[in-house]
């Protein structure tokens, strides 16, 4: 088989979420490209802006040697870093709401100076921006993820992989966002991999350990998920959760901006169309 990287099936934590949320999320999410000019949509969220600049700062410390990290204090690189997501940009309706997630980002990072753990440790670098690896040559699917850190362990000459998490919510026991990274680490780089961890930056100064299954486990639980995309993509059929014809709360905001409701902001990293989208621009 001739393998087409631009023609397999994309696999992520992200892209397997909006799949099990919402099908019709997952079409507008990761299929769906706007007509006019071909790209994908994406909708820029309070949330998420603090996600990216926490996670940024967090990303810039990886590339330096372990005795600079510190060199320049976070909060002035945090602060520089929300000039560019500040007001409409960042998904922020109003100063205050953008005043409260600004505060909770200066709170994180200074959490960070104070308890750096294996932020002051080596780190390994994967040299792909997004690391991935065929999944199922058989079925044309690459298996990705962006991972945030991978503390060297020198002692076992082994990785940790840390996920770093701003929101406020604890990831679901179920989640498959580890087991998608243990095998994407496992299959992107040389070292074995001793643990695995989240770190709850707004509430928790070390990161915790998560119990990981074992490949097979992993590989079995994800080609589950990978089958049923599959044969979604086949039929072109993409089911909304909800009987309601305006959507659910995951795929009625997309459709809101494919009708022409949203606000385009800019290009992002990856190509796609950035949108601010009103209270009112959404019924549910």
């Amino acid at each position: 088989m001739l393998l087409d990287k631009y023609k397999a099936i994309w696999l992520s934590h992200s892209s397997i979420k909006d799949f099990l949320n919402c099908q019709r999320s997952y079409y507008y999410k990761n299929i769906y490209k706007n007509p006019k000019t071909g790209r994908k949509i994406a909708i820029i969220k309070p949330s998420l802006s603090l996600g990216q600049v926490v996670h940024d700062v967090i990303e810039e410390l990886s590339h330096l040697p372990v005795e600079k990290r510190f060199a320049v204090p976070l909060v002035e690189q945090f602060k520089k870093k929300w000039q560019k997501i500040s007001g409409i940009n960042g998904g922020f309706r109003t100063p205050d709401e953008e005043q409260e997630f600004f505060r909770r980002g200066i709170d994180m990072i200074n959490m960070l100076e104070l308890h750096p753990g294996p932020l002051k440790k080596r780190a390994i670098k994967i040299k792909e921006k997004i690391p991935f690896y065929w999944f199922s040559m058989e079925d044309n699917m690459i298996l990705c993820g962006k991972i945030d850190w991978l503390e060297y362990i020198e002692k076992t000459d082994s990785i940790h992989i840390i996920d770093f998490k701003t929101g406020k919510s604890d990831e679901r026991e179920d989640s498959l966002q580890l087991p998608i990274y243990y095998l994407v680490a496992k299959n992107c780089q040389n070292r074995s991999i001793e643990k695995a961890s989240y770190w709850y930056l707004d509430r928790e100064t070390k990161p915790t350990k998560i119990s990981l299954p074992t490949v097979e486990e992993a590989q079995k639980t994800i080609q589950k998920v990978a089958e049923r995309i599959k044969l979604a993509r086949q039929l072109k059929h993409y089911k909304c959760i909800s009987d309601d014809k305006e959507g659910c709360r995951y795929c009625a905001p997309l459709l809101a901006v494919v009708s022409g409701k949203g606000k385009f902001m800019r290009v992002g990293d990856f190509g796609e169309e950035i949108y601010y989208l009103s209270d009112d621009a959404v019924s549910l």
